[in-house]
């Protein structure tokens, strides 16, 4: 019987090495912020996970493992049930993480000086791995249509393409901060446009359990080309908030491709993962679906109340139309604050950490992203600091 279904329950971080609380200091913000930047949720996972690792725990010994085709089979039906996607085998690779494919992804397939095209305000580390690893970041800004969401410039899309003479498209998917699950048609756009130019796809798609009101589509599923000129991500960080295991599940279903991968990815002299990744990914598919369903719910009812709190008490705040993931956008321009004065007017009159729009992109100027995967009265305390900060804005 699963536990752990009280989603109001505040559980105190403090003193557990948590990179959310404990490395304020460390980040140079103060000591009495409240934290809802980093991608991971206040919520105690699945309790079938917590007591397959505690058994795993008490058995003692800690060698080399590996996962068994009882891992595969958890993950396979978790990717059919859920997404309608059929996977084989043959096309997984482990990793620990998917800022970590990323990178091997961008040294397997370009070389230096090579462009990478992202579409900011998008996740920071798309940009940091690609400049760290010495290739070109080019963008295909996304714009702010009438109707409150975010949309692709189609033809920026292609000329950015051929201009510089991309070599891989990094897709985030659903889009991460601004809230985008694509439609079809969008991602047949783009796909037909990379196939065109030779671009490979490597598409992160991390958040995929958090659509809420359209389905999310794997992009190798929608056409057999699109399925052999990609790289899809994933993992169960995100879904059962277990990021610190370390494990991700990465899906090249093109042989040549996966061959030049995963040589890349040996070069890390990375091996074997984490028994406890390994125990963790296969329990959450295979025991987790009651505690997914109640924290989804969970997360709609904290955006719902976001977005009516601000509605209400922020005349000058916005938040963009979320259809996933629970990071919601926050456009704080009809503000007026320019972008350090905003910073600090979150940072130390609302005493918030929540992350600055300027990381994504230039694009991102004006907006801060804010976690709602939290207890509901954490986040009416966060909504009600950015009220009374900003009063007079």
């Amino acid at each position: 019987m699963e536990k752990n279904l009280n989603f109001e329950k505040i559980i105190n971080r403090n003193g557990t090495n948590c990179l959310k609380y404990d490395f304020k200091s460390e980040r140079n913000r103060p000591e009495d912020v409240l934290p809802l930047w980093v991608a991971d949720m206040d919520f105690q996972t699945s309790s079938y996970v917590i007591e397959a690792l505690i058994k795993t725990s008490k058995h003692g010994i800690f060698g080399y493992s590996e996962a068994k085709d009882e891992y595969f089979e958890a993950v396979s039906k978790w990717m059919k049930v859920h997404h309608d996607w059929t996977i084989k085998k043959e096309w997984l690779v482990k990793t620990p993480g998917v800022v970590f494919a990323l990178a091997i992804a961008i040294k397997a397939f370009s070389k230096r000086g090579d462009s990478i095209l992202i579409q900011e305000p998008v996740y920071y580390p798309f940009s940091e791995v690609i400049r760290n690893n010495d290739r070109v970041v080019v963008s295909n800004d996304l714009f702010l249509g009438s109707d409150g969401k975010y949309h692709v410039n189609f033809k920026d899309f292609e000329e950015k393409i051929k201009k510089n003479n991309v070599k891989l498209f990094i897709l985030c998917s659903p889009h991460n901060p601004v809230g985008r699950v694509w439609t079809k048609d969008e991602l047949v756009k783009m796909g037909d446009i990379c196939l065109k130019y030779g671009v490979l796809v490597v598409s992160d798609e991390i958040h995929n359990d958090f659509a809420f009101d359209k389905k999310h589509i794997i992009f190798s599923s929608i056409k057999k080309e699109y399925e052999n000129n990609s790289i899809i991500c994933t993992s169960p960080s995100k879904t059962f908030n277990i990021a610190s295991m370390l494990i991700s599940n990465i899906f090249i279903s093109n042989k040549k491709n996966r061959i030049k991968f995963q040589k890349e990815y040996e070069a890390t002299g990375m091996s074997q993962l984490s028994i406890f990744g390994i125990i963790a990914t296969q329990v959450a598919y295979e025991k987790g679906e009651i505690w997914y369903e109640a924290m989804i719910d969970y997360i709609k009812e904290n955006i719902l109340f976001t977005k009516e709190f601000v509605k209400k008490n922020l005349p000058n705040v916005s938040v963009i139309d979320s259809e996933g993931t629970y990071l919601l956008w926050l456009d704080f321009r009809k503000t007026g604050l320019e972008m350090e004065k905003l910073d600090k007017k979150i940072i130390f009159d609302a005493k918030l950490w929540l992350d600055s729009g300027k990381i994504f992109g230039k694009s991102g100027i004006g907006f801060q992203r804010i976690n709602v995967a939290c207890p509901r009265a954490v986040l009416k305390k966060a909504l009600n600091n950015i009220s009374e900060a900003m009063k007079n804005c």
